[in-house]
């Protein structure tokens, strides 16, 4: 038996049916206790019974998290226990706490719900999954995670890496939460061992890097999971949020935010027809791509009021963005003044746009990565206004610019000063050494999911098109990377359809970061944990995904959007589209990265 048996046999007999418990009778602390997997039984990890806690919480709303499409709170009331739990791993003398939040027993329904976290945070909240009649569940990774957020942990002092924060943070602490959480909610309602608990991963942003390093590590685990514009090629993306910077640094030029601002909505305007209907979204940035010249808004007269602007660090569409959920993960914001702009657009501030749009290259024209889709923001790219000289200056994303200082260069410092001497060379080699450093802790890029795919695993894969934080490409080359891996051995045609068969990629027309995008009123998913509960639990395949159009002329609107590789084309600027195949279009979002001597997944 994994279970320790009951303490009292009428407290077995009493959970021996879910339903027929009340939550006072399971929301014990020896019930909890008696519920805890054998120390021995999972590997490595020795539990503590004298910690557990266990209180029932009435009438209690769900918390957000990175969810993206679903887990952004509630406002129905659920009745849980708030279990903790402390565990160390063997012979190591650590601590880490473990949170759950179980559903009063007429509310389970045999469901494990993990949440994803966002920025540099893992979520704090087990609640998320109480919607579902599912038990969640949350760790502080044993460096008070629930308090920290990782970055502040990472360093023990300069040139000091914290590797067990890291690795914690990286995969680990998510994967060994849901091995103790699933045996424990098997006993807390009086299971038996061979009952299934299906298990689901939720999560959007550095929540969709960690439901990716769940499927890459701990594939046996989950049975879905939900993972929305991964934070994932972490080396990468973290230093993509400096280029921006880099690209006016070593042009000598500093577009007004305005001007930057003007060239994005121009943009939207010439590409939004090229999909075959006029909405205000650019379903298709590949056709933009391909067929729209930036140069051509050169002279265009823009102008912006005076305000107050902020920035918020990561990089997320502020139109988006939760900030109370987001409050730990956006240290790095800033409020400044901006001035009244007026003036057009100039072929200085073209050609940054262009260069951002291009992506990094080093100094013999090598790709090293790939950048955010054009007609996306180009937050990064704003700079900040100096009140003295009356000019626009540099200003780097705390987003990159703290992974540079404390990940690279190992100095507990939030920011890079300035980016003196910095070359397009220079951003390679933060690259490369984020790469080889933490490739098997945060790069999070196994393209391997056997073990997932051969335990009946399901995958629903999401980016929003007009990502500006982390590029929607990011995702089509992981979907790309895994297809080759897994199934290289295969025609185009076969390989595609063993691979939709448990793993689904959408992209989510006119959508920002992990939300939908005020510049764009396209579609967004609601309700992707219900798709995935159908898909697992009664083998009911999606073919398209569901989401709908929240603002604008269209707002209402249903679209069941287009699995990749195919690409949406309206008809007759009308109300439907078809999924098209268009193979100069996926070459557009192909990327190989010579820059590097070994393989980019």
């Amino acid at each position: 038996m994994m279970r320790r048996p009951y303490g009292a046999a009428t407290l077995a007999a009493l959970a021996a049916s879910s339903n027929a418990a009340s939550i006072s009778d399971v929301c014990t602390v020896s019930n909890v206790q008696a519920a805890l997997p054998s120390n021995g039984t999972l590997l490595g990890i020795d539990l503590i019974p004298s910690t557990v806690t266990a209180s029932i919480v009435y009438n209690a709303t769900t918390g957000g998290g990175m969810g993206g499409a679903t887990s952004t709170g509630s406002t129905t009331s659920y009745t849980y226990c708030n279990v903790t739990v402390t565990y160390t791993h063997t012979g190591k003398g650590d601590k880490v706490v473990l949170k759950y939040a179980f559903p009063q027993p007429s509310d389970f329904k045999n469901r494990f719900y993990v949440s994803g976290g966002g920025g540099f945070s893992l979520s704090s909240d087990a609640t998320g999954g109480l919607p579902y009649g599912a038990v969640g569940g949350a760790t502080d990774a044993g460096y008070d995670a629930f308090s920290n957020s990782y970055d502040e942990v990472v360093l023990y002092g300069n040139g000091s890496i914290n590797w067990d924060a890291t690795y914690m943070f990286g995969y680990q602490a998510l994967g060994e939460m849901t091995k103790v959480g699933k045996p424990l909610t098997q006993g807390f309602y009086g299971l038996s061992d061979d009952t299934k608990v299906y298990t689901y991963f939720e999560g959007c942003s550095d929540g969709g890097r960690e439901g990716m390093s769940q499927v890459q590590r701990f594939g046996e685990e989950y049975d879905g999971a939900i993972t929305g514009a991964p934070a994932f090629r972490f080396a990468h993306q973290q230093v993509l949020h400096v280029f921006s910077s880099a690209v006016e640094e070593i042009q000598g030029y500093y577009p007004p935010p305005c001007e930057l601002a003007k060239i994005v909505n121009a943009t939207i305007a010439a590409c939004d027809p090229l999909d075959g209907r006029t909405d205000g979204v650019v379903s298709r940035t590949d056709l933009c791509m391909l067929n729209f010249n930036l140069s051509s808004i050169v002279g265009e007269p823009y102008y912006c009021a005076a305000q107050n602007s902020t920035s918020l660090g990561f990089g997320f569409n502020k139109r988006s963005m939760n900030m109370k959920t987001h409050k730990r993960q956006a240290q790095g914001s800033t409020t400044s003044y901006q001035p009244a702009q007026n003036g057009t657009v100039t072929t200085e501030g073209v050609a940054v746009a262009q260069a951002i749009y291009n992506g990094p290259h080093n100094s013999a024209g090598q790709r090293a990565y790939l950048s955010w889709q054009i007609a996306s923001e180009l937050g990064d790219a704003n700079p900040t206004y100096n009140t003295a000289t009356g000019e626009w200056e540099l200003s780097i994303p705390s987003t990159g610019g703290e992974y540079v200082t404390k990940f690279i260069q190992l100095l507990d410092l939030d920011n890079l000063s300035d980016l003196n001497n910095v070359t397009y060379d220079t951003l390679v080699d933060w690259m490369n050494t984020g790469l080889v450093r933490y490739l098997d802790s945060l790069q999070t890029t196994l393209p391997d999911l056997t073990p997932f795919q051969s335990s009946g695993g399901k995958l629903l894969h999401y980016h929003g098109e007009s990502d500006s934080s982390i590029p929607a490409a990011s995702s089509v080359h992981y979907w790309q990377s895994v297809r080759s891996i897994m199934y290289g051995n295969l025609s185009d045609a076969d390989a595609l359809n063993a691979l939709q068969d448990w793993y689904q990629f959408y992209l989510i027309p006119g959508a920002g970061h992990c939300g939908t995008n005020s510049l764009q009123p396209g579609p967004y998913p609601q309700s992707n944990m219900d798709v995935m509960i159908d898909w697992v639990e009664n083998g009911v395949k999606p073919q398209r995904l569901n989401a709908t159009v929240s603002s604008g002329a269209n707002a209402g609107e249903t679209q069941m959007l287009c699995q990749w590789p195919t690409r949406p084309l309206w008809r007759g600027n009308g109300s439907d589209f078809d999924c098209v195949d268009d193979q100069a279009s996926i070459e557009s979002w192909t990327y190989t990265f010579p820059a590097f001597k070994v393989p980019i997944y």
